[in-house]
This record gives C-alpha cells, sequence and structure tokens, in this order.
C-alpha cells in the first residue's frame, strides 16, 4: 500500500504536527511530573507490587542512592543460582523457568516432563493459520507479524473472551509454545519475500526443548550441537522475566486491567518489546559493533577504541544518536546479572573462533565506555554493561539471523507477560489510569467560514 500525499501539504502538515505537540519543558518541572513514571533521581515510580520478580540493582540509603551488584529475582529464586544449578546438572532450563514463572514455584521432575509435553503438543499452529495470516501478509519486521499473528490467534479459539483460570493457563501455554513456530515461519516469509532467498520449512519435533525447537527450525540442515541449544536455553532463561516495570510488562498490564483478552495484551507487549529503547536495543549493539569494527584498525588498541566511542557519544558517528548501546541500565548499577552470565558462556563459545576479536572488542566496550563518557560529558556516572551487550553476539555465534535477535526476546518473555497477566487479573482489580495535566489554554470556537 503506497501513502500518497505530496510534499508540500505534507510539510505543512509536520510543521503543525510539532508546534501543537510540544510541551514547554517548564511544565513538566511546574507541575512535579515524573517524565517515564521516574523519579528525579532515576528510580521508578512505585505503581504496584508483584510475587513475580526482583530486580535489585542499588539501594537507598538516608535517602540517597547507592550503587550495588545487580541481582534478579524469579519467584524468589536467584536467576544465577537457577543458572548454575542448570549447568552444573547438564541440562534445559527455560521450561523450568517458565513453570516456574506461571505457577509460582518450582516443578518436580515429574510435572516438568509433563509439562514439556504440554508444550510439545501445542506448538503447531492452527490449520490454515500460517497460509492465511503469515504467507499470504509478509512483513519486513518480524516483531510486527509476530504481533499481528498473536492478535490474529484470537479468531481460531472457540472461548477468547473467557477468563477463567483454566482458561487463561490454557492459552497462555498454547501461545508460548507456538512463539517459536510463529518466529521462524515469520521470518522464511521475510526471507522469501523480501530478500529473494529460498523458504525452507521443516515440520515440528515435539519432543525438542525451546532452544533445540528453535535452531532446529531456523537451520537448513536441522542441525545443531548440544552447547549451542544450551546457550540459547539459558539466553531463554535470562529473557523471560525483569518485573513488572519494563515497559512491555507494564503494556501487557495496562491492556489487563482494562478487562481485554490475552491475545490483545500479549500482542501489545511484542510492539512495546519491538522498540529501539526496550528489546529492540540488541539489534543496535551488533550495528554498533559493526561500525567500531568498520572504523577502528587496530581493536587491540583502547586509545583507538576510545576516541571512537567519544565520536559515538558526540553523535558524530554510528547512528547520530549519542548512545552507547549495551551500555547502562535504568534499575541496574555495578552490574547486570543476565550480562555477567552471557559473557561468562559467550566467552567459552568464541574462544578460538572468528568471534573472539569480536567478543574482545565488546569487552573493551565494556571496559572505557563510563571513562569515556566522562570525558565527553564532564559528569561521572556508574555505568554497568546490560544484557544486550553480549546477547547480540550470542545470537550471531549460534547462527541465529540478526532480525530475529528482538523476535526471540519476545519467545522467551511471553512468559513474564502470562504471569503479570495473571497476576493483574487476580489481584489488580482496578484499570491503570495515571493523571495527564492539562496545559492548553481554553479557545474560542470559529465557525468553518471564519478560520
Amino acid at each position: 500500500m503506497k501513502i500518497v500525499i505530496d510534499d508540500s501539504t505534507k510539510a505543512k502538515l509536520c510543521k503543525e504536527f510539532i508546534e501543537n505537540n510540544t510541551i514547554k519543558p517548564e511544565y513538566y518541572d511546574k507541575y512535579n511530573v515524573k517524565r517515564g513514571l521516574r523519579n528525579a533521581d532515576g528510580t521508578g515510580v512505585v505503581a504496584g507490587v508483584t510475587n513475580i520478580c526482583n530486580v535489585h540493582g542499588y539501594v537507598v540509603n538516608e535517602g540517597e542512592k547507592q550503587p550495588v551488584d545487580g541481582e534478579l529475582y524469579y519467584r524468589g529464586y536467584n536467576v544465577t543460582e537457577l543458572v548454575k544449578n542448570v549447568i552444573a546438572e547438564n541440562r534445559f532450563g527455560y521450561e523450568e523457568t517458565v513453570f516456574l514463572l506461571l505457577i509460582g514455584r518450582l516443578p518436580t521432575q515429574d510435572e516438568l516432563n509433563l509439562f514439556n509435553k504440554v508444550l510439545g503438543d501445542n506448538r503447531n499452529l492452527p490449520d490454515g493459520f500460517f497460509e492465511d495470516m503469515i504467507l499470504k501478509a509478509p512483513s519486513k519486521n518480524i516483531m510486527n507479524k509476530m504481533a499481528r499473528s498473536v492478535l490474529a490467534l484470537y479468531s481460531y479459539e472457540e472461548w477468547p473472551e473467557s477468563m477463567t483460570p483454566e482458561d487463561e493457563m490454557a492459552t497462555a501455554i498454547s501461545i508460548i509454545a507456538k512463539m517459536p513456530i510463529i518466529l521462524v515461519d515469520a521470518y522464511q516469509v521475510k526471507r522469501r519475500t523480501y530478500d529473494g532467498k529460498s523458504m525452507f520449512m521443516h515440520p515440528v519435533r515435539p519432543e525438542e526443548t525451546t532452544a533445540q525447537t528453535v535452531l532446529s527450525l531456523l537451520r537448513e540442515d536441522r542441525a545443531y550441537t548440544d552447547e549451542e541449544a544450551k546457550l540459547l536455553d539459558i539466553m531463554l532463561m535470562l529473557h523471560a522475566e525483569h518485573g513488572g516495570g519494563n515497559n512491555s510488562t507494564f503494556a501487557c498490564r495496562v491492556l489487563t486491567s482494562s478487562g481485554t483478552d490475552p491475545y490483545s495484551a500479549y500482542s501489545a507487549a511484542i510492539g512495546s518489546l519491538k522498540g529501539p529503547r526496550h528489546g529492540g536495543a540488541n539489534g543496535k549493539v551488533l550495528e554498533m559493533l559493526d561500525c567500531i569494527m568498520a572504523n577502528v584498525n587496530n581493536w587491540d588498541d583502547d586509545g583507538e577504541i576510545a576516541d571512537f566511542l567519544a565520536k559515538i557519544l558526540k553523535g558524530e558517528a554510528n547512528d547520530g544518536s549519542g548512545l552507547i548501546y549495551g551500555m547502562g541500565h535504568a534499575v541496574y548499577t555495578l552490574s547486570d546479572p543476565r550480562a555477567v552470565i552471557l559473557k561468562e558462556n559467550a566467552m567459552r563459545l568464541a574462544k578460538g573462533t572468528e568471534f573472539e576479536g569480536q567478543f574482545k572488542l565488546l569487552e573493551a566496550i565494556e571496559r572505557l565506555s563510563p571513562e569515556v563518557y566522562a570525558k565527553v560529558t564532564g559528569k561521572q556516572k556508574i555505568m554497568c554493561a546490560n544484557v544486550d551487550l553480549y546477547s547480540g553476539l550470542c545470537y550471531r555465534m549460534l547462527k541465529i539471523p540478526e532480525e530475529a535477535a528482538t523476535p526471540l526476546f519476545a519467545v522467551s518473555r511471553m512468559a513474564g507477560w502470562c504471569a503479570h497477566r495473571f497476576e493483574e487479573i487476580v489481584t489488580g482489580k482496578r484499570i491503570i489510569r495515571p493523571a495527564y495535566k492539562s496545559v492548553v489554554k481554553p479557545d474560542k470556537y470559529l465557525p468553518i467560514s471564519q478560520r
């Protein structure tokens, strides 16, 4: 579809659009507006309570925010410990994480076996869904296609508006199971339609875990190593949940509070995660990394790397945003536990491969960014690597297409969104409706002949 509008009309409308939608910055201070639902010190405005997740990145001591090493807890369990035990036992952990988030406790082995079977039995899309909803309406952006596909599943459900616990649980498990299939199908159609490449489709193997399913369906030969599948499994565990205040989860809870159906709420969450200020940041890290590799001659020269990072901060290099992607976080200060875990596991996979140099370059970015930021801005800022700094390279090492990186984030995070929707239904009981202060002055209506 081509949108028809001439340049002069567009320029005029856009000029007025900007003029009529710009709020004077002083109003935010005058009315004590907490932009982005953030307090002046960067902490989040408390909008609710939750049993699901705790994101711990600082302490407030006598009114002052003090940095600490980051910790992430799912239902009271430290994620670092969950991952360490899964690695020690040499098994997959994402499905156990999903069970923990949805039910609120860790499963027994028999319960986990049954849960894995239920997920496997629900992976296939409804008859005709691929042809009607994905193949016939391809999208250049996989996240866009995933959001539309989840919304479209509403039409294939007999009782999509039912919000009983039984139906909510069944819907959640069904969507969680289908997310990897939607991702791969959307990618294959995009690949054929827009990239001019062959589309290859494999049947689902219900016995495979979520990580195995993704690699098996994405690769033409379906081959993957156990090490590759378990690295992806760790990434899925780390991306599964991150508290009620992150943008996509809050979006899910906002829609849920209105009483709308689960498909609408989950689709909105995917739309939120698509944004480059949220889940889309991992792709931005890879773009930045490629830019640095192309413009820094000696990847072992800290001075040359620091000089280029300074250009990025000044908006003179990369995308002109002035941001070093993958550095800094809204909550974590000294460290992001997800980045720590990913860095450790990525290092093992990168060692001795073509990716070792890229990994070391990311380490240099992590090490040098705080110093460069202080030099360029004149401000001291505690800044740690966030999960996005290393996740993109992990996907690259796993031969996962870069345009599938953020969609994989959505595949994993669906578990957290479902858990928060459950909590909002059971506990919220009130539509989320913050206030906005109007600063527009009353105006007198003029008949159209007098304007």
